[in-house]
């Protein structure tokens, strides 16, 4: 019996059926799925999902929404870019084509946001087509099975796994075995411990065969951290209102709502003058809260203001907004900002 016949016959008796984006598997829906499960757990996205699909239930709702009201409900699933690009697309694909998706691989892989594998699983799991795929669990499953050297980020191993994920694929039941060899690397083939008892491909696996499992795929190799440090202004006016500031659409929490930043090596009273046409009271800083990024760690040194007067700088530019935390309408907001906000009501 061939890989993709053991991996089906497991599927049927064993596989995830009762996930809501394969209640209708459209290519809309498939596709906001496959967003939001690049690198989330099923568990945590499913109340995402459900929430996502009932304000936005196609593409042409979720294109015509604001980009806020977007990044709101996304908040909480961290890598925001994947929100933005969810919105950028379903406008592209509005303003060309009619809000359909594209069923060809080529024209997927143009949009915003969507690489070869996710444009494979939709195709896959939406239209039947034979597209392979590699997400992550699929990677470390068929690193164990062939036994891959190396860490899947080189294009020498990429290219290796994506051949081997090709060879499995097959013709028939295609999107059953899309989602049989993600539900296997998910729930049998797992990073650590995994359930090779409870695995149909233990034989021919080789890392299995050579007692080598948790040696494939070889993990990124360990860089540390850098350390970046910025203040935030937690600039009150009167005892409600905070001072917000929008993100640009481009980079960390890209869109998102924040608090201003203030150069460490400027005087506050000065820049929120010159910058925002505050003048302030300058409070004690409080200590410094650390929060963690894929690809850096931030040091924030949150420094409180209040607000004796004002110009009309920031009030005649649409980025900055005064939040009252009881009564304003809620915003997409950057991690710890909603952190920092609820440092405010307690400290009040």
């Amino acid at each position: 019996m061939d890989f993709s016949q053991r991996l089906l016959n497991w599927f049927d008796t064993h596989g995830r059926k009762q996930l809501p984006w394969k209640e209708d598997p459209t290519p809309y829906r498939v596709w906001i799925s496959e967003i939001m499960l690049q690198q989330t757990q099923v568990a945590t996205v499913i109340p995402y999902y459900e929430r996502f699909v009932n304000r936005f239930p196609d593409m042409r709702a979720l294109a015509d929404a604001e980009l806020d009201e977007v990044l709101r409900l996304w908040a909480g699933l961290g890598y925001y870019a994947r929100a933005r690009h969810l919105h950028q697309t379903a406008r592209i694909l509005r303003d060309r084509y009619d809000s359909r998706m594209p069923l060809n691989i080529a024209a997927l892989q143009e949009l915003p946001g969507i690489g070869r594998s996710t444009a494979g699983a939709i195709l896959a799991l939406a239209a039947g087509q034979r597209q392979p795929i590699l997400d992550g669990n699929v990677k470390r499953l068929l690193a164990r099975f062939a036994a891959v050297e190396g860490w899947p980020g080189q294009s020498r191993v990429q290219a290796a796994l994506w051949e081997l994920a090709e060879r499995y694929t097959p013709v028939e039941r295609v999107a059953d075995y899309t989602q049989a060899i993600m539900d296997l690397g998910a729930m049998i083939c797992t990073p650590r411990q995994p359930r090779c008892q409870a695995c149909p491909l233990t034989e021919g696996c080789v890392a299995h065969f050579q007692g080598r499992q948790t040696d494939f795929p070889a993990p990124k190799p360990r860089k540390e951290l850098p350390v970046r440090t910025i203040r935030m202004l937690l600039a009150r006016r009167g005892n409600e209102e905070v001072l917000l500031e929008r993100r640009p659409p481009v980079g960390i929490w890209g869109g998102l709502w924040s608090f201003p930043e203030c150069p460490l090596e400027v005087s506050v009273a000065d820049w929120c003058q010159e910058k925002l046409g505050l003048i302030v009271n300058v409070e004690p800083a409080w200590g410094i809260v650390r929060h963690g990024l894929s690809h850096f760690r931030l040091d924030i040194t949150p420094t409180p203001v209040r607000v004796t007067g004002q110009s009309g700088i920031i009030m005649e530019d649409e980025r900055f907004v005064w939040y009252n935390n009881d009564h304003s309408a809620h915003r997409g907001m950057a991690a710890p900002a909603k952190r920092l906000l609820a440092m405010l009501a307690n400290a009040s």
